[in-house]
């Protein structure tokens, strides 16, 4: 009964959020199943203090992370942004990994009766309300591509001030070109053509809640920033990629995409 319950939850979820048209080009393989498929929750933390990044890093590390690995999230991504001219608000981002929606609908709620997580985390936790630990927090919840089912941890061996984790969030016009665009990364090819070109992406997933819909995220790293410009360089110059954007298919399936350029915390399991 439980498992049934999950599955509608998970169906109810992807309709709801980004409803596939009848004429969807893709198709879900045979080994490619449901259970193997990751969920992905992205909580962004925005903040007006030095006061509160520095409480909300001690709470990450030293609370939040250890209980949620008691829960069986084994890796948690902690990253921060490169603050540039048009945006100066320090963000961090916090990148969790789920099963399935039971395990993410169940952390919250298991964290709260662990009492070594509310002792420990009594600054965050029971901050007072006209000296709250962050301006707000954002969250996003996405399901793995069917191309990446898993999330994927890169083997980066320079210094972490200096890598960069390239977060993208593609928008597009309709539901019916959300999916294309889907379609363009699985069977298009836009999955293999990173790995190929070593982007070391993280993960790709379809956004099933969010402020911006409908949109997909994904995120590809790099040792450093000359290292990224090198590999978008020959992205672009890719054989692979002149095709595809050359396909009346799949034109005018995004109309806006956002890029964050952050670096991982010293305690991120990435």
């Amino acid at each position: 009964m439980k498992t049934i319950k999950l599955l509608l939850a998970c169906c109810i979820l992807a309709s709801c959020g980004n409803p596939k048209p009848e004429t969807e080009e893709t198709t879900q393989s045979p080994e490619t199943t449901s259970d193997q498929r990751e969920f992905y929750q992205l909580k962004i933390y925005s903040f007006n203090s030095e006061e509160q990044v520095a409480t909300v890093d001690n709470y990450l590390q030293n609370t939040f992370m250890p209980a949620a690995k008691k829960q069986g999230i084994d890796k948690i991504g902690v990253f921060k942004s490169r603050p540039t001219e048009t945006d100066t608000v320090q963000k961090t981002y916090v990148l969790l990994p789920f099963e399935d929606l039971e395990q993410f609908r169940a952390l919250e709620e298991n964290i709260m009766k662990d009492s070594t997580y509310m002792s420990a985390g009594s600054a965050y936790i029971d901050a007072n309300y006209d000296n709250p630990p962050y301006d707000h927090i954002q969250s996003i919840l996405m399901r793995a591509f069917a191309d990446m089912p898993q999330m994927k941890t890169p083997n980066l061996e320079s210094p972490r001030s200096e890598r960069i984790y390239e977060l993208r969030s593609y928008e597009s016009p309709t539901e019916k070109y959300y999916w294309n665009k889907v379609d363009m990364f699985n069977a298009g090819g836009e999955v293999k053509l990173f790995d190929r070109l070593g982007f070391n992406a993280v993960f790709y997933g379809e956004v099933l809640s969010g402020p911006k819909m409908p949109n997909l995220m994904y995120m590809t790293t790099h040792p450093d920033m000359a290292t990224r410009d090198k590999n978008w360089e020959a992205f672009v110059d890719s054989p692979e990629w002149k095709e595809l954007i050359a396909m009346p298919k799949y034109e005018n399936n995004v109309n806006h995409a956002d890029i964050w350029l952050l670096y991982p915390t010293e305690y991120s399991d990435y």
